[in-house]
């Protein structure tokens, strides 16, 4: 398995510096962190801090190896629970100005030689033999009705399809495929009604819920192992 790097070809860099220094890139904290975006990325929300913590807490028995993270976005989830752990983080991300940020966020800090950016769909970005004791998801999860509350939002962030579900499902077959048997998952999702949602998803995936934590009506984190550990 390739980790422990930041992406750093002679193209990749000048990206990354070109995202880092758009005219409107801003700066937020996160935890330990100083967090780099501009409006082409979804803004860090800081309660999500409480996804790269709940991962922190579970690295302590958890087998050695790589955290993955799945619609990394900005970077910031997976890049705490990695600075807060010291374990090696591959980081998968779509959109490229979203992942050219990753990039330069990890680059600021001292995790950055542990880090792995891949701009890949999350469905290719594995090969078959990858498989990780820890994974983070924060896929789009509002239904697209819904995205209009949130102009301010890139649609791709936000945008999870007809029910909200399509991406937790593409997050949920990847997970399946690449979690350790002993390993763990924390999925970010829409509120205990979405919680609920998940947990129907797994059946027989070989995953179960195993832990929710609801911050409020729309926002919550799901554990997953696999079943046999439930």
């Amino acid at each position: 398995m390739q980790t422990g790097r930041v992406e750093s070809g002679a193209d990749g860099y000048r990206q990354t510096d070109a995202a880092m220094n758009a005219p409107n890139a801003q700066s937020c904290t996160f935890g330990s962190l100083r967090i780099s975006y501009d409006d082409r990325v979804l803004a860090p929300r800081s309660w999500t801090e409480a996804q790269s913590r709940w991962v922190a807490d579970l690295s302590a028995r958890a087998p050695a190896g790589a955290i993955a993270e799945l619609c990394a976005g900005a970077g910031h989830i997976g890049l705490l629970a990695a600075v807060l752990t010291g374990r090696p983080l591959v980081q998968v991300e779509a959109d490229a100005v979203a992942a050219d940020f990753a990039r330069g966020n990890a680059a600021a800090t001292a995790a950055a030689p542990r880090v792995e950016v891949r701009t890949k769909p999350i469905q290719s970005a594995f090969a078959a033999g990858e498989r990780f004791p820890l994974l983070i998801a924060d896929p789009p999860y509002l239904p697209t009705a819904e995205v209009a509350r949130f102009p301010d939002d890139p649609l791709t962030a936000i945008d999870g399809g007809p029910d909200g579900l399509a991406l937790l499902g593409v997050c949920l077959d990847v997970t399946t495929s690449h979690l350790l048997d002993d390993g763990a998952a924390v999925f970010q999702v829409a509120g205990p009604a979405q919680a609920d949602s998940l947990a129907r998803m797994c059946e027989g995936s070989g995953l179960a819920a195993h832990e929710r934590r609801v911050v409020d009506d729309e926002r919550a984190l799901v554990l997953l192992r696999p079943q046999r550990l439930r």
